[in-house]
């Protein structure tokens, strides 16, 4: 499995992602303007600030160069993920349904959880403040009959009032996923927790 993380002016998590990756393939940066993907079998569009977060997160990052290599990958099956400021790019790229708003108590947060999926807990970090997901109830209903909520925060520890608790999501065919905490700051065991390591694996079984 090759990887490739996505820099973009104003990330900040691209190198910790970039080692999260290498723990389950190569890995390998590739440039904003890079129409290229240098051969690389999936994509990590990395946390940070892309662009300083302005007009909204991640809305200039979606009309980047780069960023039309990954939704031809997206199309042909290829694994995409997208942590915290990825998501939004994902979401305003229209790769993934929804959109991630402002916390609802207008505040950053920055502190450890717990995520459920498929009847496991992981427990992973979150620091953002534009990570409400957002969407109209039809598509909620949707989306939630589709099997596409990847991730939910576990009860009563959802940081900043995101609809039905949700923490991440998947595009219908299963390959583009995006969640708000961020798994690659959970790799290692200093960190008080390697749980990160499985949202990699299972991108990496998805492409296998």
């Amino acid at each position: 499995m090759i990887w490739g993380v996505l820099q973009f002016p104003g990330s900040c998590d691209e190198r910790d992602a970039l080692h999260a990756c290498s723990l389950s393939g190569e890995a390998r940066l590739i440039w904003h303007e890079s129409r290229d993907l240098d051969g690389v079998d999936g994509v990590v569009v990395p946390g940070g600030f892309s662009y300083g977060d302005y007009l909204r997160a991640g809305a200039i990052a979606r009309f980047s160069p780069a960023m039309e290599a990954v939704a031809g990958l997206a199309a042909a099956g290829g694994p995409v993920l997208g942590i915290c400021n990825g998501f939004q790019v994902l979401c305003e790229a229209g790769l993934l349904p929804g959109a991630l708003l402002l916390n609802e108590n207008l505040r950053f947060v920055c502190r450890q959880l717990n995520l459920v999926t498929d009847g496991e807990t992981l427990s992973i970090p979150a620091k953002h403040g534009e990570g409400r997901y957002y969407a109209p109830e039809e598509m909620l209903d949707r989306i939630e009959a589709n099997g596409q909520v990847a991730y939910r925060y576990a009860p009563g520890q959802n940081p900043n009032g995101s609809v039905r608790d949700i923490a991440g999501v998947r595009n219908e065919a299963g390959n583009v996923l995006g969640l708000m905490p961020h798994p690659e700051h959970a790799v290692d065991p200093l960190t008080g927790s390697t749980d990160g390591l499985r949202v990699f694996e299972s991108m990496v079984r998805f492409a296998a």
